[in-house]
């Protein structure tokens, strides 16, 4: 009985004896271990394919910090060398418009570009010369002065200097007694100095000038009047206390820091009055004259030659 059913399940009787017959199509195939039809590399090949579409596993948090440390650290500084960089105020003598500790944004970038000071901005300049003898001078820790190479702080080392111009080259700006401070003539109205304030000091030291500012230079003043050594107070110093406009740093656009002080720092329009722009307001009707007269001569004279040839066509028609 043992055998007959050891025989029985030996495939050597009924049906079930068809996937071993060697002259069936795809018997060779089937003894190897394959399906019918099918190839062993296709296998392979699926498997790698899936293999492939499995995401990678990320790396982990430590590992990928270094490079965006370097990244950050990379950004930073482009950004401070070209585009904004921040600075804090050391004193009193841009009252009430900056507070002492208050941290601005300033625009390097458009210097970039060949625009230079106007009227009216407050600027970022480093100093002229001498500006900032016998200030104290500020002793950062070393997180401070990272913090202020890569500029996420206002760096220690740089001396600058933050004013308002108030006159650019080409200007003759002047300050008799009390004020107002003239520019070109025109007197201004300027509600950002310090409450209290006459716009022109009355001292012998410098609070009494007229001055026509040279070529390519700027001549600033602090909104505090009475707390500012500012131009008018170097003008016994290389560049009569004119600021070279190579020297401006870039234009004080906001104040950041603190939260409770965010304020945009815009042109003030006393420095739009008619007059004191005069010869920046013509120079665009001058152009413009410049470039028509040469196309109204090449008009005239375009005119001239052609009535010259009708006259000698209707000429030689009526001679024949």
């Amino acid at each position: 009985m043992g055998d007959l059913a050891v025989g029985a399940r030996s495939g050597h009787e009924g049906p079930e004896e068809r996937p071993g017959r060697s002259d069936e199509p795809g018997v060779e195939a089937a003894a190897g271990g394959a399906h019918p039809g099918s190839d062993p590399a296709d296998g392979d090949g699926a498997k790698s394919e899936q293999d492939a579409k499995q995401p990678k596993k990320p790396r982990s948090f430590w590992k990928e910090l270094p490079l965006l440390i370097g990244i950050a650290l990379v950004l930073a500084l482009v950004i401070k060398s070209f585009l904004v960089q921040a600075f804090s105020i050391p004193s009193d003598s841009m009252q009430n418009t900056l507070q002492q500790g208050d941290r601005v944004l300033v625009d390097k970038l458009t210097p970039w570009f060949g625009s230079e000071p106007e009227r009216g901005e407050v600027v970022v300049f480093k100093d002229p010369g001498h500006w900032l003898d016998g200030e104290p001078t500020p002793d950062p820790n070393a997180v401070q002065r990272v913090l202020g190479w890569i500029g996420l702080m206002p760096s220690a080392d740089e001396k600058d200097l933050i004013k308002r111009v108030i006159a650019v080259g080409g200007d003759t700006v002047e300050c008799k007694g009390t004020g107002p401070v003239k520019v070109n003539g025109k007197a201004l109205n300027e509600p950002y100095v310090f409450p209290g304030n006459t716009p022109c000091t009355v001292d012998d030291q410098g609070g009494q000038f007229k001055k026509t500012v040279p070529k390519g230079k700027i001549w600033v003043m602090g909104d505090h009047r009475q707390n500012s050594l500012d131009s008018r107070y170097h003008q016994n110093q290389p560049g009569g206390g004119a600021v070279p406009v190579d020297n401006v740093v870039g234009r004080a656009i906001v104040i950041a820091w603190p939260p409770t002080r965010w304020a945009t720092l815009p042109k003030p329009d006393t420095f739009d009055q008619p007059g004191i722009n005069a010869l920046s307001s013509a120079a665009p009707g001058v152009l413009g004259l410049a470039g028509a007269v040469p196309l109204v001569l090449w008009r005239r004279r375009r005119l001239t030659v052609a009535a010259a040839r009708g006259a000698r066509v209707s000429g030689g028609s009526t001679a024949g």
